[in-house]
């Protein structure tokens, strides 16, 4: 028994390591097996280079058709039975066929990579930058290993950023105007703005602004909505009165928010909202959304 479970035990390890990482900005990423591993950064356009070795098992030898690794950007659908979709495909060969007898290092790089989206773990959605090492072999099944890394991409401060102003109204009840200094926010960025009462003919309990996270993926009827609040954060405890402002000063820092994704590769998109929510003495809840965008400032 123990000589079958040998025979079908790989025959090597194979090592992935990026020749830079020690001094490279790293960060905590999550896995496809729910595990938390640190990962570490680069942006579109970068090079990545590095290092493959593979250590052939003491007494073993390793035949083989071939050793290659590829640099896959991936989108996986959750809901899509878990496959994934290729937007970035880079292929190095790295060995022909041949025998490993000895431990055998190769390096490799790729240059001025694409790499136009963001990492991000979502709900129903994944996007991952993957190295992956194959040695190709015949009958027995490939040997197959993975390094796993982030792209993080920055934005200039927009040149056009305009104010947000809206009305909120119940006939012969309420009326409220608010306005946001902006409707273009960096990751570290404070949300500035004003809440006018201009009618009050119900008692008001209190106000709270909500941050709230959209996920849209898939398309027609087979698209999967997942919506989060991220944020809570309390106005006013109490009965405002006519003519009465309250400000408004939320810091985003605090929050795991990531980019505003549009439409990435026709697969998914998330947005983020500002909720306006009223909430009466009966617990009754009135409510305005509002879109904003979130970027990664260039600094």
């Amino acid at each position: 028994m123990d000589f079958i479970i040998g025979a079908f035990k790989a025959p090597c390890t194979i090592s992935i390591s990026i020749s830079d990482a020690r001094s490279r900005k790293q960060i905590p990423w999550k896995k496809g097996n729910g595990q938390t591993t640190m990962v570490c950064v680069f942006q579109n356009q970068e090079n990545i280079s590095g290092e493959v070795v593979i250590d052939p098992h003491r007494g073993k030898k390793v035949e083989h058709l071939g050793v290659k690794i590829e640099l896959l950007g991936q989108i996986e659908l959750y809901f899509d039975r878990g496959n994934f979709y290729d937007f970035t495909s880079l292929v190095r060969e790295l060995d022909v066929p041949g025998e490993i007898y000895e431990k055998k290092t190769y390096p490799f790089e790729f240059s001025s990579v694409e790499m136009p989206y963001e990492s991000y773990n979502g709900v129903n959605v994944r996007l991952r930058y993957i190295l992956r090492v194959t040695l190709s072999r015949n009958f027995i099944g490939n040997i197959v290993e993975y390094q796993e890394f982030a792209v993080r991409n920055f934005t200039p401060r927009p040149s056009l950023n305009n104010s947000i102003k809206m009305e909120v109204g119940i006939e012969d009840c309420l009326h409220i105007e608010f306005e946001y200094n902006k409707s273009k926010y960096d990751l570290k960025d404070v949300i500035v703005g004003k809440i006018y009462f201009l009618l009050v003919r119900i008692k008001i309990k209190n106000m709270e602004l909500e941050i709230r996270r959209r996920e849209s993926t898939g398309a027609g009827s087979n698209t999967y909505v997942e919506t989060e609040t991220l944020a809570k954060y309390e106005l006013m405890d109490g009965a405002p009165v006519r003519g009465e402002s309250i400000p408004v000063r939320l810091f985003l820092s605090p929050y795991e928010l990531t980019p505003t994704y549009r439409n990435t590769n026709n697969k998914f998109s998330v947005k983020y909202y500002l909720n306006l929510v009223l909430v009466d003495e009966e617990d009754r809840r009135y409510f305005k959304q509002q879109e904003i965008t979130i970027y990664r400032l260039l600094e």
